[in-house]
C-alpha cells in the first residue's frame, strides 16, 4: 500500500488549516489541508512499517498516522493541537469523531512550554530578518502574534480557539507591513507576559489524560485488525 493510498483510503479526519481556519484568509490564500489516517494494523506486522506521516497526495496536504498524531498532541505540539480544533472540517468518520471528542484529554499545562518555546524560535528568525533586511517577514510576524494570543487564551480558559475573531483587522495590518516592528515587538512582549501570568492560574491539568488516549488508540488498532483481511503484501 502506497503512502497516497493510505491517505486516500484510510483518513479518519481531515480539516483546512492555515489562514482560512484562523480567520485571516485573504484573496489568494492557500488551502492547507491537514489530516489523520489510521494505517491498517496488518501493515505493522512487516519489517517495513507504514509511514508516520505523508505529504500529499494533493498540494498543500499533510497527514499524520494516528499514533504519531496522538504522540504529538500529548506533547501539546501547537500545530497538531490546532489541527484538532479547526472550525473547517473536511472529512470525519466514526473514528475521527471519537478523536475529536478527546480534544480536551490532550490539553495540559505543557501547552505553555511548547507554544512559548515554538514562538521563541520563530521570533529569533524574525529578529534575524530585521538585522539583515531592516524588517521581518510580516506574514510570519502576524502568525506569531496569533499563536501567542491563542496560547494566552488557552491558558486562561482551558479551551483552544484558533479563529482570531476581533483581532483580524489588526493582524492583517501587520501582514501588510502597516505596523512598525517596534510596535510588533511590544505586542509580542505583552502577549508573552500575559501567557506567563495565565500559566500560574490556568484551569488546565498538569498532564494530559494519556490513559484515555491510549485506550482509544488500542481500540482503533484492534478494530482495524478485525475488519481487514490478512496482509497480502508489504508496504511499498
Amino acid at each position: 500500500m502506497t503512502p497516497d493510498e493510505l491517505v486516500r483510503e484510510h483518513t479518519i479526519y481531515s480539516c483546512v488549516m492555515g489562514s482560512r481556519a484562523f480567520g485571516l484568509a485573504t484573496e489568494g490564500s492557500d488551502t492547507d489541508v491537514r489530516g489523520v489516517y489510521l494505517a491498517p494494523t496488518p501493515l505493522f506486522w512487516h519489517f517495513d512499517k507504514p509511514p508516520a506521516h505523508v505529504e500529499g497526495p494533493a498540494e498543500e496536504q499533510f497527514s499524520w498516522e494516528l499514533e504519531r498524531f496522538c504522540e504529538l498532541a500529548l506533547l501539546n505540539n501547537p500545530n497538531v493541537l490546532e489541527c484538532l480544533h479547526s472550525p473547517l472540517v473536511e472529512h470525519v468518520d466514526d473514528r475521527g469523531r471519537e478523536l475529536l471528542s478527546l480534544r480536551g484529554a490532550f490539553l495540559s499545562r505543557r501547552a505553555h512550554q511548547t507554544f512559548v518555546r515554538y514562538a521563541g524560535g520563530q521570533r529569533r528568525k524574525l529578529e534575524a530578518d530585521v538585522r539583515q533586511y531592516g524588517h521581518p517577514r510580516w506574514k510570519h510576524a502576524m502568525h506569531l502574534l496569533r499563536l501567542l494570543g491563542s496560547c494566552r487564551d488557552l491558558l486562561r480558559t482551558g479551551e483552544l480557539r484558533i479563529d482570531v475573531g476581533e483581532e483580524r483587522d489588526r493582524l492583517l495590518a501587520v501582514k501588510r507591513g502597516e505596523v512598525s516592528w517596534a510596535e510588533v515587538e511590544s505586542w509580542l512582549n505583552r502577549l508573552r507576559e500575559e501567557a506567563d501570568r495565565a500559566h500560574d492560574t490556568t484551569p488546565l491539568p498538569d498532564v494530559p489524560d494519556r490513559a484515555r488516549i491510549q485506550d482509544f488508540l488500542v481500540r482503533a488498532r484492534r478494530s482495524s485488525a478485525l475488519h481487514l483481511p490478512s496482509p497480502a503484501g508489504r508496504y511499498a
